[in-house]
């Protein structure tokens, strides 16, 4: 047994065997790949991939190819590409080799308070650049490196206050080294010196055309089945927000493939979860999968709590409207949700007379500002529901 330890011949043959059974890079990287959420992995590489915002991106694209960008304030609803936008242009401009060193990204899970402004943002903001060394002429031709970093502060509207009048000074002292983006979904909350200082790029809710066929992509690149109506069904659960229909179509795929696999067997068990996580095997995504997962409240609950506040010929409608609501927040759905779906069904309600939907449409935000505010949900969707069939009595 010694003289086969010391033995190269054997010894070479153990390490050719070990080095065949350690995975290859590639393999890791394509794990890694298909374990990321679709989010992510789908996410906008260049500003070409960002979907339904072309002034934005044409815009961008022009100081691109300039190499000089101003400060920047992206606005907008969330899901709508703020965040990848920016994201694509920093990488289409300094490359990966630049990236870590010339980014700086704060999002809304580090502390926003001034200290950070002083320290963090300030340190970097004053770093002098390096010259970077080791890059070809290749990558200078593909990268235009311009000579100034950049600093995103994503979701910057939850700020203080004392931290936005902080960072006035330190955008003015060094915007020759350095550029500022901010992202936020409400401009309002941006104090007024910031937003002066920086151009405005508002970021609109995607339409239908182009949120639908980023969908349609992502499902032919999963291999998924997808019944008639399902990308409409996303785009209406997803309400303009691409990212929460790109969510809702993994959480129904893999509840498609976990309905649809075969029963798996214990010698077998690792090729069938690749199986189902790969898209082969997979179940048919219904628009009930969808709608279940979205938490949207089925017609038949919804018809028999109109049903219950119709105008009686005679005594109360409290019996009947308790009742129904008793069970609708016993099977847990959301009141949001359930006021969301009322108001579209009693608004767009032609039998209803215009007088009385003013009336309700005041009902219905007063109990709305209740709900943000943290009321008692089974309270105020029972009140909502009877002020409602006190306005149709009358």
């Amino acid at each position: 047994m010694a003289s086969s330890f010391f033995d190269n011949k054997a010894r070479a043959a153990a390490v050719a065997a070990s080095s065949s059974s350690k995975p290859k890079a590639s393999d890791n990287k394509e794990d890694t790949t298909r374990l990321q959420p679709w989010v992510e992995k789908y996410r906008p590489k260049t500003l070409d991939d960002v979907a339904a915002q072309d002034h934005t991106t044409k815009v961008l694209q022009r100081t691109l190819q300039a190499s000089n960008l101003p400060h920047m304030l992206f606005y907008g609803p969330p899901g709508t590409g703020k965040t990848s936008t920016i994201l694509a242009l920093a990488k289409s401009l300094f490359g990966p080799a630049l990236y870590r060193s010339r980014i700086l990204e704060l999002n809304a899970s580090d502390e926003r308070g001034i200290g950070i402004v002083r320290v963090k943002v300030k340190n970097f903001a004053r770093a002098q650049l390096s010259q970077p060394t080791g890059l070809d002429a290749e990558y200078r031709a593909k990268y235009p490196c311009p000579p100034f970093k950049i600093i995103i502060l994503d979701e910057a509207d939850s700020m203080t206050q004392d931290a936005q009048a902080a960072l006035r000074r330190t955008m003015e002292q060094y915007s020759r080294i350095t550029r500022f983006c901010m992202v936020c979904n409400y401009v309002t909350r941006i104090i007024e010196p910031l937003a002066s200082r920086c151009s405005k790029f508002r970021f609109k809710s995607l339409d239908n055309s182009a949120a639908g066929d980023r969908l349609q992509n992502i499902a032919q690149a999963e291999n998924l089945k997808l019944e008639d109506g399902v990308i409409d069904t996303l785009l209406r659960c997803g309400e303009g927000d691409l990212r929460r229909a790109i969510t809702y179509l993994q959480s129904a795929a893999r509840l498609a493939g976990a309905m649809g696999a075969p029963a798996a067997k214990d010698d077998d068990e690792d090729s069938e979860m690749n199986d189902a996580d790969s898209g082969v095997g997979q179940g048919l995504i219904t628009t009930r999968s969808i709608e279940e997962i979205a938490g949207v409240v089925p017609d038949g609950v919804l018809d028999g709590l109109l049903q219950a506040m119709q105008p009686k010929s005679s005594g109360s409608a409290y019996e009947a409207v308790s009742a129904v609501v008793t069970d609708l927040v016993a099977d847990g759905w959301s009141a949001t949700q359930v006021i969301g779906q009322l108001y579209r069904l009693v608004i767009y309600n032609e039998t209803i007379p215009d007088l009385q939907k003013n009336k309700i449409v005041m009902v219905f935000s007063e109990v709305d500002k209740r709900l943000v505010d943290g009321a008692d949900e089974h309270l105020s969707v029972l009140d909502l529901v009877l002020r409602i069939a006190g306005i149709l009595r009358a």
